[in-house]
C-alpha cells in the first residue's frame, strides 16, 4: 500500500517539486496551500506524514502543528527557513519530528521522509513478540508503540516514542545528547543536540509527576540523560515477571 504524505505551502513551485520527487519515489502525495486547507486535508485524510511550511496564511504552520498534536501523532517534517533558527526551535518544541531548510535538496527531503516514516512503522512480523518495557506505573509496548502511564495512553510523537524506547530498554545507562541524537535521529541528522533536550523536556511533561523534578528520565549533568531505575519495590520489570 502507497504511504500518503500531505505536502503544505504556500508557494505552488515549491509544492509542486516536493510533489514530484515523493511520487517518483512512490508516495501517495496531497496537497493543501494554506493552515485551514493543512487541518482540513489532515483531518479527512489521515496522512502518514506532513511535509509543513511554517509561513502560512491564515493559519501559521506552528498553530497547525500545535492543533495536530493536540488530537494526533502523525509524524511532521516542517520547513524553515535557512537563517530561521528561531523557527527550527520553536518547531520542535511544538511538536515537529524533524525540519529541512530551504533552499533545500530534494534527494535529502525524500531521505528524510523515508526515516521518520522507518521509525514510525509498527515493527515487523519477524520483529513482533517483543516484551513490554516496564518501570513503576509506566508501560512501553514496542509492538503496538503504545505507552500507558498508570493505566491511561500516553499520546507521544515518533521520535519521542524512539527515545523513550531506547533509555528504557537500557536503565541506568547514560546517553551523551550526541549518542541520543545518533540512535533516534540517524548519524546523518545535521540538527543540533538542543533537538534532544527538546524531546525530554516534552517526554518529561507527558510522563512525569513533577518535569521539573522528573523521577524517570534524569539529568546528568555535563553528560546527557538516563532513564532511572525505580526504588525498590518499584523495580522496572516485564510483566509477568517477579
Amino acid at each position: 500500500m502507497q504511504q500518503k504524505v500531505l505536502v503544505v505551502d504556500d508557494e505552488p513551485h515549491i509544492v509542486e517539486l516536493v510533489r514530484y520527487n515523493l511520487e517518483r519515489e512512490g508516495f501517495q502525495v496531497s496537497v493543501a496551500y494554506d493552515g485551514h486547507e493543512a487541518l482540513q486535508r489532515a483531518r479527512a485524510e489521515r496522512p502518514d506524514l506532513i511535509v509543513l511550511d511554517l509561513m502560512l496564511p491564515y493559519v501559521d504552520g506552528l498553530e497547525v502543528c500545535r492543533a495536530l498534536r493536540r488530537e494526533s501523532t502523525v509524524p511532521i517534517l516542517m520547513l524553515t527557513a535557512k537563517d530561521g533558527e528561531l523557527d527550527r526551535v520553536l518547531g520542535l518544541e511544538t511538536g515537529a519530528d524533524d525540519y529541512v531548510t530551504k533552499p533545500f535538496s530534494p534527494r535529502e527531503l525524500v531521505a528524510r521522509v523515508r526515516a521518520i516514516l522507518r521509525r514510525a512503522r509498527p515493527e515487523s512480523a519477524a520483529g513482533a513478540g517483543q516484551p513490554q518495557l516496564v518501570a513503576g506505573d509506566l508501560v512501553l509496548d514496542p509492538n503496538t508503540r503504545e505507552v500507558f502511564l498508570a493505566g491511561r495512553p500516553v499520546d507521544l510523537t515518533t521520535k519521542e516514542f524512539d527515545l523513550l524506547r531506547l533509555l528504557m530498554a537500557h536503565p541506568n545507562r547514560v546517553f551523551t545528547r550526541d549518542a541520543l541524537l545518533e540512535h533516534v535521529w540517524g548519524y546523518d541528522y545535521l540538527g543540533s543536540t538542543r533537538t534532544v533536550d527538546m524531546h525530554i523536556s516534552r517526554l518529561r511533561d507527558k510522563i512525569e509527576d513533577d518535569p521539573a523534578s522528573p523521577t524517570y528520565i534524569v539529568t546528568v549533568r555535563g553528560v546527557g540523560y538516563k532513564f532511572k531505575v525505580p526504588e525498590a519495590g518499584r523495580k522496572t520489570r516485564r510483566p509477568g515477571t517477579r
